[in-house]
């Protein structure tokens, strides 16, 4: 028999901010903002999450003020008057429905290819001016176009504190500019944004938003990171917890209030001679809020999306198990959420049935 979904279900709070649950709508790239403008479609999208007991939304990716910021002319952007008027428009629906929402903040880096749109002129920047290990792309950033990007990081974030977003999410996973600065495959670096693993965290420790670390409690910062990155999936940050906690602490002392600790399964194990996911081990060893990701309820992992493949409904009991042990504090929820705005809902209401599998399909349109 399933176990009761209650755990998912208890309140809890970041700083000021009382979430109602431990569910997350984790942040999923839609393609659906043409000139990078956030339209009614997008603000009826989230809030239905809202609406179906979703306790906190992270939105898609949301780029920077930098010509190099994105890869995609369909990304939103979070700058410019019509980019911003069409993401306060989305705040003020997802707060209608009772909900709270945090956007996430994003920079693409040297994942950009030279002549990509919508700013083909402009090439792509990164630590080292590397893809990954052997491949560069680019020159080093300099150190006055490290000061540009890390202003336009904080000029975004003043943003959305302006218009009323409960919180930010810093996208510092998956290969992307902040992880490449913390990626020693992708920053070679000798001055202080690089070197060892501390200095590698210089520049998310600085594209902090320019707002006090301590004292924030009304408006929290939250890391994504990953051991993972798109450019070698085998690639680890840090190869022992030893390793980890030195590579999260000046992280955690900088002012992150939340880690989002992104895997491709949550289930799985994160260092041998213990069952911790990557979650688990981050909040035994910071003491700080985590959330947990990766294939929640499918039994298929997104890189599976990506080859165009479905994902048929499995069980949350071992998830249910992590949150009522204390091992994770809140959970986010990717394709499921995408292809079913009620998940939150179904899953309170004990009706595992009535999910539904994920399918491609799902992804062509604003559900």
């Amino acid at each position: 028999m399933p176990l009761s979904p209650a755990p998912l279900f208890q309140p809890f709070s970041v700083g000021k901010l009382k979430l109602p649950n431990r569910i997350v709508m984790a942040p999923m790239t839609r393609s659906f903002s043409p000139g990078g403008v956030p339209g009614a479609d997008v603000a009826a999208y989230y809030r239905r999450r809202a609406e179906n007991q979703v306790g906190l939304i992270i939105t898609e990716g949301t780029v920077i003020d930098h010509p190099a910021s994105t890869n995609d002319p369909r990304v939103p952007h979070f700058h410019g008057a019509a980019a911003l008027a069409g993401w306060a428009r989305v705040a003020s629906e997802v707060h209608a429905a009772g909900g709270f929402i945090m956007p996430q903040i994003w920079h693409v880096g040297t994942v950009r290819k030279a002549g990509d749109r919508p700013n083909p002129e402009a090439p792509p920047i990164g630590p080292s001016g590397l893809y990954k290990p052997g491949v560069k792309v680019a020159e080093p950033m300099s150190e006055a176009e490290i000061a540009a990007v890390i202003a336009a990081y904080a000029q975004a974030a003043a943003d959305a504190k302006r218009l009323g977003f409960d919180g930010i999410e810093l996208h510092g996973a998956h290969g992307y500019l902040i992880d490449q600065f913390f990626w020693e495959g992708s920053n070679q670096r000798s001055d202080r944004y690089g070197g060892d693993m501390v200095g590698r965290t210089r520049f998310c420790r600085r594209s902090d938003p320019g707002l006090p670390p301590r004292g924030r409690s009304d408006f929290p910062i939250l890391l994504r990171y990953s051991q993972w990155k798109q450019q070698d999936y085998a690639a680890r940050l840090a190869a022992t917890p030893e390793l980890l906690a030195r590579f999260l602490a000046p992280l955690a002392d900088a002012g992150v209030d939340v880690f989002h600790c992104s895997t491709r399964r949550f289930w799985e194990a994160e260092f041998e001679g213990s069952p911790l996911n990557l979650a688990g081990w981050t909040k035994k060893l910071m003491g700080k809020p985590v959330i947990t990701v990766g294939s929640v309820s499918l039994d298929t992992d997104m890189f599976a999306a990506f080859r165009g493949q479905g994902a048929a409904i499995t069980s949350i009991d071992k998830l249910i198990e992590m949150i009522a042990r204390d091992e994770v504090d809140l959970v986010a929820v990717g394709r499921a959420l995408l292809v079913d705005p009620a998940w939150a809902a179904k899953v309170r209401d004990e009706r595992m049935q009535d999910l539904l599998p994920f399918t491609t399909e799902s992804l062509r349109s604003l559900s």
